[in-house]
């Protein structure tokens, strides 16, 4: 199995287990954003919608710029291939063991059908 940081994987994944944060997120994968914009189709206060930035900020997943009194915001896709690369690998496991069990079934209804029984 491919070694992971485990810390920034588990910051990762916390930071995705929340909807507005993955809304957050899907807005920014379309280009940077103001906080402010960010903010404006969730029925939230700015400072909650701030915590929601730090969050993901401490996951690496968003960088925040400030320039004066504006706040814009940028996507930072790097920790997602990783926790992709995470999944992936137990996909792969995992469909190796179903791929096991369906030719283990297979073999049986074919062993039935040869010794006349069902």
């Amino acid at each position: 199995m491919v070694k992971y940081n485990d810390t920034r994987l588990s910051h990762t994944f916390m930071a995705l287990s929340d909807a507005t944060r993955r809304a957050i997120l899907a807005r920014l994968a379309d280009g940077d954003a103001l906080v402010t914009e960010l903010a404006s189709p969730f029925d939230m206060s700015l400072p909650a919608v701030s915590k929601h930035l730090g969050i993901l900020e401490r996951a690496g997943l968003i960088q925040r710029k400030k320039d004066g009194r504006i706040r814009r915001c940028q996507l930072d896709a790097a920790p997602l291939k990783e926790a992709a690369d995470w999944i992936s690998y137990y996909k792969e496991f995992w469909e190796a063991r179903l791929d096991s069990l369906a030719q283990y079934l297979d073999d049986i209804n074919k062993k039935e059908n040869t010794d006349g029984t069902r």
